[in-house]
């Protein structure tokens, strides 16, 4: 059955539609702690992937490739490898019994399309909201030893490591508020371990 693109735009329930997707990507926040002992099923990774291949690809060339990882020994040798929250200096990253319980690492086949940045960030959000909506939360991850990565998960030279997305059951409170008077973006964490994300106002990104 072709899929269908005129439901929302036809339905009289769009901006019910539009409230839910809203609802959703508020809930789509970059959580850096999780519920280690929660597994995430292979299964799910795999239902991620398969939306994130949906989506749409610069002349539809769709270079990208994806690695799955839940397993917790495997899951440990890909942690040693990324840098988590840069405006956390302070913080090493999540302890023991708060780390990811999965990984989707995101390549770019050079040999299909040498820049892939803007599928990357296409798939890796459509990943993120499928997570959300599936009860899980997880962290875009730039920060990465890509030689290291590439070594542990035996990774042809012919694909670029462009992206880690962490995942799992969150185990932290993410909250978003307006953009203080010193103009500062800067996520920050306070006294009650809340994390804190400042976003600018409509009227300040619209030109």
């Amino acid at each position: 059955m072709p899929y269908r693109i005129d439901v929302i735009a036809t339905s009289e329930h769009h901006w019910e539609v539009f409230s839910m997707l809203r609802d959703l990507v508020l809930a789509n926040r970059s959580y850096r702690r999780f519920k280690q002992q929660i597994p995430v099923k292979e299964s799910t990774l795999r239902d991620l992937v398969d939306l994130a291949r949906l989506t749409p690809s610069a002349s539809n060339l769709q270079p990208l490739r994806y690695v799955l990882s839940n397993d917790p020994e495997r899951n440990a040798e890909v942690f040693e490898t990324l840098a988590w929250a840069g405006y956390l200096t302070d913080w090493p990253g999540p302890a023991e019994g708060e780390r990811p319980s999965a990984y989707i690492v995101i390549l770019s086949d050079k040999e299909v399309n040498r820049n892939a940045a803007m599928d990357c960030g296409i798939a890796a959000q459509t990943i993120l909201l499928g997570a959300a909506q599936s009860g899980l939360s997880g962290c875009m991850i730039g920060s990465v030893d890509r030689d290291k990565l590439r070594e542990i998960l035996g990774i042809a030279e012919k694909h670029d490591i462009v992206l880690v997305i962490a995942l799992g059951v969150p185990a932290e409170k993410v909250v978003l508020e307006d953009v203080g008077a010193d103009g500062s973006t800067k996520y920050y964490r306070d006294a009650e371990d809340v994390h804190h994300v400042p976003k600018r106002k409509l009227e300040d990104v619209l030109v």
